[in-house]
Formats: C-alpha cells, sequence, structure tokens
C-alpha cells in the first residue's frame, strides 16, 4: 500500500507556531529588541545588534547543490532540517535564508520555504508579502528610475546622454513584456520618449546593494556609487549625482534590518534578501549572516541553485566582500537528479539505473572539485527519495568518500530534523576536527577578462570565453573607469555547468559565450551575461499562479 503524502502547504497550515517573541527568548532576545510584524514574524532591531557585536562568532555551514533539474534536489529543505537537526542535538544552531520571490512563485519553481517536514513558517506569509522588504526594494529602484527622467524633463542640468541610460525599472513578478519597453509617449509633459527596460526585481541592484551593506551608512555610500547613465561626454552619472540617496535609503529604513522566524520545529530563522543566483549574486544578506553569527554557535546558510552559480558567488564575491570565513559546506544531491544528468527521463527515474548514475555522478565529480578550490572542507548529502535503492546509495557513498568527502543520507523531508541526524553528526565532526582553510578563487587584481576565464575554466569547465563586440567594448570602458579589482557576478542558466541549459552533467568542449558586461558599482560586482539568460523572466504555459486561491476563512490554498 502506497502511503500518502501531505503537501507542503497543509504541513505548514497544520504547524503549531510559537509566537516569535517565544522563538527569539531561545536566543536571549528581549522582546524590546523585536519589531513585530504580527505574531509570528519580526524584525531584528538595530539596537540588538549593536548590543551583540561584540559577541564570539560561531561556525558558518554553507549549503549548497548540484545543478537544479525537473527531479528535485531539496537545497533549503536539507538547509532547514540540518537546522532542526542541531537543534535536536542541543546545538544552539540558527539558519540563514534568503527571502522568496513572488516571480517563480506563481511561476514554475513555486516558493522558496523547504519542503515537507523540513519547512520556515509561515509559509504563505514568507511567500507572498513577508514583511514588505521586495516592496520597499521595488520603491526605491523605481524612485531612482523616475527621479532620473524627471531631470532629463526639467532641464537635463548633467547632460544626460538618453541614449545612454542603462539603469531600468523593476517589478517583483516575471512579466516579460516589459523586457523591453517605450516610455515618455504622450504630451511635451509626458518625459521624452525613449527605450526603458524592467529586471525583476531579485536581479535590480538595489537588491544586491541590500544584502551586501554592512549598515545604513554603507548602503547609502552604495546607493551614491549607482551608475544610472552616461553623459554626453562619456562619464558616468550616479545616483548621488541625482540627489536621489536619502529618499531611497529612507524608504530601505526597515528593509535592512533581517526578519526572525522559525521553522516546523521551531528552530529560529533569520531569512532576509533574494537575489537570484543565476542572474544576480544569489545569497542572503551580510546582515543577516553577521547577525546570526553573533546569535548562535553555528549558522546554516545557502546560496542558491546549484554550486556553479550560488556556492561561486557565495565565496567570490559575499565572503570576499563580508570578510566571511565558511568553516564546512554541505553539498546536496539527489539520485533521481544524479540518473536524470545520465540521461534518464523524469518518467523513468523511479527506476534502478546504475549505468545512468554512474554516468550522471559525473556532474556531482565537478561540484566536488570546485569546491575542493577553495579549500573548505566538504559533506555530500543525499536527499532521500521513496525510490531510492540501497544499491545507489552505496555506489553514490564510495563515489564521495573515495573523494575525500564526508557523506550523509538526508530524510529531512519525511522526518524534519529527526531525519537530518546523520547529516548533522557528519556537520559537527568536520566543525571539531577539520580547519577550514578557506580562500577566494582569484585575486583582486587580476583583470575582469582573467576573472571571467578563471569562473569559466576552473568551474564550469570551458575551454575558453567568447565576446560579443559589446562586451568588449563595455570591458575596455569599465577598466578604464577604474573597476577592474571588482569580482565578477556571472548571469548564466542554472541547469547546465555551461551556458546551454541542455548540456546536462559534465560537458566538455565548449566555450562560455559573453554577450553583456556591466559595472554594478554600488553593489561592488560586474555583470557578465552568458548566452540567452533574462533578467526578467517570463511565466510558463500553466503557471503555478493557476493553482492559487483564498477560500471564505481566508486560508490560501495552492502553494507550493
Amino acid at each position: 500500500m502506497t502511503k500518502e503524502y501531505k503537501s507542503d502547504i497543509e504541513i505548514a497550515q497544520e504547524a503549531v507556531m510559537l509566537p516569535i517573541k517565544e522563538v527569539a527568548k531561545t536566543l536571549n532576545i528581549q522582546e524590546d529588541d523585536l519589531e513585530q510584524y504580527g505574531k509570528y514574524k519580526a524584525k531584528l532591531s538595530d539596537e540588538y545588534a549593536e548590543k551583540i557585536k561584540n559577541n564570539q562568532d560561531g561556525k558558518l555551514v554553507l549549503v549548497t547543490a548540484i545543478n537544479p533539474t525537473p527531479a528535485g534536489e531539496g537545497k533549503t529543505t536539507t538547509t532547514v532540517g540540518l537546522g532542526q537537526a542541531l537543534g535536536k542535538l542541543n546545538k544552539k544552531a540558527i539558519i540563514a535564508l534568503r527571502e522568496p520571490s513572488l516571480g517563480p512563485c506563481f511561476g514554475i519553481k513555486g516558493g522558496a520555504a523547504g519542503g515537507g517536514y523540513a519547512q520556515v513558517v509561515p509559509m504563505e506569509d514568507l511567500n507572498l508579502h513577508f514583511t514588505g522588504d521586495f516592496h520597499a526594494i521595488t520603491s526605491a529602484n523605481n524612485l531612482l528610475a523616475a527621479m532620473l527622467d524627471n531631470h532629463i524633463q526639467q532641464g537635463n542640468e548633467l547632460n544626460i546622454d538618453t541614449r545612454q541610460i542603462i539603469w531600468k525599472r523593476c517589478v517583483d513578478m516575471n512579466d516579460r513584456v516589459l523586457r523591453n519597453v517605450i516610455v515618455g509617449l504622450g504630451a511635451k509633459a509626458d518625459g521624452f520618449v525613449r527605450e526603458d527596460h524592467f529586471v525583476i526585481t531579485v536581479a535590480s541592484e538595489i537588491m544586491a546593494i541590500l544584502c551586501l551593506a554592512e549598515d545604513m551608512n554603507d548602503l547609502k555610500e552604495r546607493l551614491g556609487n549607482i551608475i544610472v547613465a552616461y553623459n554626453y561626454d562619456g562619464e558616468p552619472v550616479t545616483a548621488k549625482d541625482l540627489k536621489a540617496v536619502g529618499a531611497m535609503a529612507a524608504l530601505l529604513k526597515d528593509a535592512i534590518k533581517p526578519n526572525l522566524i522559525q521553522t516546523l520545529e521551531h528552530t529560529p530563522a533569520l531569512v532576509h534578501g533574494g537575489p537570484f543566483a543565476n542572474i544576480a549574486h544569489g545569497c542572503n544578506s551580510v546582515r543577516a549572516t553577521k547577525l546570526a553569527l553573533k546569535m548562535a554557535d553555528i549558522v546554516v546558510t545557502e546560496a542558491g541553485f546549484g554550486a556553479d552559480l550560488g556556492a561561486e558567488k557565495f565565496f567570490d564575491i559575499k565572503c570576499r566582500k563580508a570578510g566571511l570565513k565558511p568553516d564546512a559546506v554541505v553539498l546536496v544531491a539527489t539520485v533521481r537528479a544524479l540518473k536524470y544528468n545520465g540521461g534518464v527521463p523524469k518518467s523513468e527515474l523511479n527506476h534502478e539505473n546504475l549505468d545512468a548514475l554512474k554516468k550522471g555522478i559525473a556532474n556531482l565529480e565537478k561540484h566536488i572539485e570546485n569546491l575542493q578550490m577553495y579549500k573548505v572542507p566538504i559533506v555530500v548529502t543525499l536527499n532521500s527519495f521513496v525510490t531510492d535503492t540501497q544499491a545507489e546509495y552505496e555506489f553514490i557513498k564510495n563515489f564521495c568518500e573515495e573523494r575525500g568527502c564526508q557523506f550523509a543520507l538526508s530524510k529531512v523531508w519525511e522526518f524534519g530534523g529527526d531525519g537530518g541526524i546523520e547529516l548533522a553528526n557528519k556537520v559537527l565532526e568536520i566543525l571539531e576536527t577539520q580547519t577550514s582553510d578557506f580562500e577566494p578563487l582569484y585575486p583582486d587584481e587580476l583583470s575582469l577578462e582573467e576573472k571571467i576565464k578563471t569562473i569559466a575554466q576552473k568551474i564550469y569547465g570551458a575551454d575558453d570565453v567568447t565576446y560579443s563586440a559589446a562586451a568588449k567594448r563595455s570591458l575596455q570602458k569599465i577598466t578604464e573607469l577604474g573597476f577592474s579589482h571588482l569580482p565578477i557576478c556571472m548571469a548564466k542558466n542554472q541547469y547546465s555547468l555551461s551556458d546551454d541549459a541542455s548540456k546536462l552533467g559534465r560537458p566538455t568542449g565548449f566555450n562560455i559565450d559573453i554577450r553583456e558586461v556591466y559595472v554594478s558599482a554600488g553593489a561592488g560586482f560586474v555583470v557578465a551575461v552568458t548566452g540567452t539568460i533574462m533578467t526578467m523572466p517570463g511565466l510558463p504555459k500553466t503557471p503555478a499562479a493557476f493553482g492559487i486561491n483564498v477560500n471564505d476563512n481566508g486560508v490560501i490554498t495552492g502553494l507550493f
């Protein structure tokens, strides 16, 4: 008889949550240190952050994964489950996650609260408006856009070349028709006609800035450095030049404060910021991570999508900029995803297939090799499915141990913290017996081209890098403007190590094609756009929004 499993939202809605002030007490946080958003959500006050700033830092554990597949990996589920398991082992642990975007929530990917019995709650609040951080970021972004166009309308004192406006408006929704638009149509008072563009909020530079800023002063300095356009002499025009910084900072005053919620087992979770990892830097806020390190003995955080994107950017952008040093890495895979990488169609993944597994495990192998370049101890964990077999487990376990990695089976989706005890013990063993010698992949002084080539060849396994003529010109200009010391943020599809989403496993014999390069001077990195990746996604033919509803009692259904 097949066991019936409840949906994620059913499990979340049946959960008995503690008032957030009770969760806070487990970390010795007083009620006065919370800025509550209802009964189960709160922001941590600036006064609290100041109060604990001299506490000793805990250990930092990063959770990452192989390239995502339709078969599912469960990176966030593992992150949450590991935090819960550490709690069951009486460790003072906290989870640090990103906030979900409305775009994928209503699109194809669904929400981002974990799954099964390893979730953060309240699940509906988190996946929808939460504490309004994304709305504040969207507003600040579009205020700057409005002030830019207004400056031009009111006489254009800065001599902005309307053909070289690079600041884009944003909205936190998958809306493909906004990728390329014409603004300023109508009467003379309606502005100058020009081409404009939208990005999804989680790809905006304001999102990256909020997630990399140390405090309000740092936030304002970064906002001021945003390049919005170039003048007729080819010189950059910034948000500071437009006198927009103070008003933007005012909109972000509360959004910069980390949010505290809980898991199904009442483990504390800081959920703050949410840049995508395929088109942005893919990490929760520096502020939340650093605060978490002062609050607990072990912090479990995650980076978006596969290790080639999320982990690389966590190490080479976030850790570099914030001075963080991760103590261990958990690399998540599933038997199903590895077989999919080995050429098995999704409909046939429920059957044992060691031949496909032996072929598809090359993807896991590459991610192990990549993480080892950063000199951080690794635990590979398999997120368990009921269709997996013991022979498949044994093959993967032996494969990982032969490559110097610890291995653990995770059953947190089905059993919550209890299902993560084996993984938690492996992580604790590493933290107690091994030392991280973390270092970034490349030094600051490398040229931008050399940094891109280093990532492409060492992380993706590419033969070389090719550039469009426009990308070449941009690299030269960015270098001339003095930004060559910045790290690279690669915008690449998440499904393949290459820039071609159809090349699964461990592809070889390919180049990485760079079609566009631009500087995010406020965030402090240079973005290299590869292949056909887009900064404004579209909805699928059958979006998740079709199945989402709310009943007469105000209960939301259909979220996943």
